[in-house]
């Protein structure tokens, strides 16, 4: 089963096309209209989606920003914006916060969340190879104590949670040379108004991430 979950790829899933830079400059408002008046989400316009989006590191300082380079720096002013030339973005701990995983672990752990049932709420998938899980607000707050409480809190595993303070970077923004946030699973009127509760996801995204680090260790002709 595992060698199955293996060969997963993102691109076997069905996501948003693709479109031109153009077209995805033009959506942008849309995307965020719809998102606060559909859904009733928070959204903030951020930074231009320059190079500076690709950058490993980003000016608040977070190992794992959603949003490289595009939301407001701590403490200084705002980028010079246009209209047609802006960054979606949602500010984390409000209506949601966001698990985060490489992409690969976020597939597997997918599958057998599907296979098992549990309803899985809106999934964001980012051309830095993360996927990202919509779950309850507060648990950014929470997540050290949850995963002590399954027996994870002592191993090295690639997940973070986004919460209050952060930002996610929403469709259709584009992380420059990379190419655009896109749904995996997109929100519907299940699932936006009410994210499912993390500890229903974190078991499974929490094995799949520590698996996913144990193949990377193993030796090439081993995991091959």
């Amino acid at each position: 089963m595992d060698n199955l979950f293996g060969e997963l790829r993102l691109g076997h899933l069905r996501l948003a096309p693709l479109g031109a830079r153009r077209r995805t400059r033009v959506t942008a408002s849309r995307a965020a209209a719809e998102y606060t008046g559909r859904w009733g989400w928070a959204v903030t316009v951020g930074n231009p989606a320059g190079p500076a989006a690709t950058a490993a590191r980003c000016h608040c300082g977070a190992a794992r920003c959603a949003a490289p380079g595009l939301h407001p720096a701590p403490g200084g002013p705002p980028a010079a914006r246009t209209a047609t030339d802006v960054s979606v973005l949602f500010p984390t701990g409000r209506a949601f916060d966001v698990l985060d995983v490489p992409e690969q672990a976020g597939l597997q752990a997918l599958v057998r969340l599907e296979r098992m049932g549990t309803q899985v709420g809106p999934v964001l998938a980012s051309p830095t190879g993360r996927l990202q899980f919509l779950v309850a607000a507060g648990t950014a707050l929470r997540l050290p104590d949850l995963l002590y409480r399954m027996g994870w809190d002592d191993a090295a595993l690639d997940l973070t949670c986004h919460g209050e303070g952060s930002y996610v970077a929403a469709p259709p923004t584009v992380l420059g040379g990379l190419g655009p946030v896109r749904w995996l699973r997109r929100p519907t009127r299940d699932n936006a108004g009410c994210p499912p509760e993390a500890r229903l996801l974190l078991g499974t995204l929490a094995y799949a991430c520590h698996r996913g680090r144990e193949r990377s260790a193993e030796p090439a002709w081993l995991a091959s």
